[in-house]
């Protein structure tokens, strides 16, 4: 079938940012057929959507995310040592496919309602994360985590290795979901795992390799202590700093270890909020991106920032690279958009799918409603969406030419019931945690 959108602003993120003002896209089946402006063509039997001069453009790339941890959202906020206090004893007792299947479901409705369409996971029993994105119609790379620290669904690396084989034969071929190996961090797994990790992604070199990288004071007294040199130098020795690697968060780099990950050709993702709310560090996006690196946003897990649309990333990511500088200039609205697009689908090596609207490419896209006021007057369409623009603008979502959401309503996905199986969960989360309160 035909879908023909009218009189829209269809901002493109292609290679010149093309921007049609009374703009039009055609869609048939999953792909982009054709776009413009001015007068539409006419097609027999097309589904027409006047978009009333609304915003059209790319469906947006959260690059980094724990989808399942939803369900830890604003739990503990105000307590100090919450990690080990509730998260970890509660994760052990807890965590299972049905827990995971819960929290990924309220993530993945969160997303569509929030213009996310492509989303980067790792977390545990990735099966079941897969299994929710490929029903919701998420476009996903889903990576199941390996980890030593008692992880709730491998007891060692063996298992953990099963678990990533089972991942990859269930979605070596689907046509959204793309399986993913994510050793969790470099402190975490060691050198000699991530070796492991090296040659295994050496024979599956279409499979991505997700890791947490850089992100704390703690990982680099680990590296230093133990490897005497810097965690990015550490994962290189073991052969993993290679271009399928996605490495989230990257905050404690210096210039070496920069230059190292643009020679590697490397992926980043920042994750702003989540970083700046635990008061860890401002990543050096304009260093990373100037070096060649490309640059996805990611929001984390809703454990760490809370909300999972990108939006609300948008100005931290502009901000924090202003205040590093100490000038309005870096990363302006365009660049800060781009990465919330195009560059971050590049990151997940991804772009040639998504990411842009271009002909031949996947109808993964959003419409964001201008009748607010707090997006008028509009002098330039990027700075409303990084500034002013919020998840609650966005009212349709489609990912391969499938509607997801329409008119601010769920077509994937039964609303009411997502939100009460994360509510059970919550509740018997609640329970421990004052059964944990009464013991200490």
């Amino acid at each position: 079938m035909t879908i023909l959108l009218t009189h829209a602003l269809v901002v493109t993120m292609d290679d010149d940012l093309t921007v049609h003002e009374n703009g039009w896209v055609e869609i048939e089946g999953p792909l982009i057929k054709a776009l413009g402006s001015g007068t539409p063509p006419n097609v027999a039997g097309a589904e027409i959507v006047d978009c009333g001069g609304d915003i059209v453009m790319p469906g947006m790339v959260n690059a980094h995310c724990h989808m399942a941890m939803s369900v830890f959202r604003g739990l503990g906020e105000d307590v100090d040592d919450r990690l080990y206090r509730y998260i970890l004893p509660l994760e052990r007792k807890f965590v299972s496919p049905e827990m995971v299947r819960a929290g990924s479901a309220l993530s993945a409705l969160e997303m569509i309602q929030g213009g996310v369409t492509t989303v980067a996971d790792m977390y545990y029993f990735e099966t079941e994360v897969g299994d929710v994105c490929a029903e919701a119609g998420l476009r996903a790379i889903v990576g199941q985590t390996l980890a030593d620290f008692d992880p709730p669904d491998h007891k060692n690396f063996e298992e953990g290795f099963a678990r990533v084989e089972q991942l990859v034969d269930r979605y070596k071929d689907h046509p959204l979901v793309t399986p993913s190996i994510a050793p969790h961090a470099p402190y975490s797994t060691g050198l000699k795992t991530m070796a492991q990790v090296a040659d295994w992604s050496a024979a599956h070199p279409d499979v991505p390799v997700q890791m947490h990288l850089a992100e704390s004071t703690l990982e680099v007294k680990w590296a230093l202590d133990n490897h005497g040199k810097s965690s990015v130098a550490v994962i290189a020795e073991s052969g993993l700093l290679k271009p399928n690697l996605i490495c989230a968060h990257c905050l404690q780099l210096d210039d070496a270890d920069i230059l190292q990950m643009s020679i590697e050709q490397v992926c980043v993702v920042t994750n702003p909020r989540s970083n700046g709310k635990a008061g860890r560090g401002i990543a050096p996006v304009e260093k990373m991106r100037n070096a060649g690196l490309p640059a996805g946003i990611g929001s984390d897990g809703a454990m760490s920032g809370n909300t999972l649309d990108l939006f609300s990333q948008f100005a931290p990511v502009s901000m924090f690279a202003k205040l590093l500088a100490g000038s309005r200039k870096p990363l302006p609205a365009v660049e800060v958009i781009r990465m919330a697009t195009i560059e971050g689908a590049r990151a997940l090596s991804l772009n040639l799918k998504t990411g842009s609207l271009e002909v031949g490419k996947q109808a993964d896209l959003i419409r964001i409603s201008l009748a607010a006021p707090r997006l008028h007057p509009m002098y330039d369409p990027y700075s409303a969406l990084v500034f002013a623009a919020m998840p609650s603008d966005v009212t349709d979502t489609m990912v391969a030419g499938r509607w997801l959401m329409r008119d601010r309503q769920i077509q994937t996905m039964d609303k009411n019931k997502v939100v009460a199986d994360a509510n059970q969960i919550a509740r018997q989360f609640k329970a421990e945690m004052e059964r944990i309160d009464r013991l200490n």
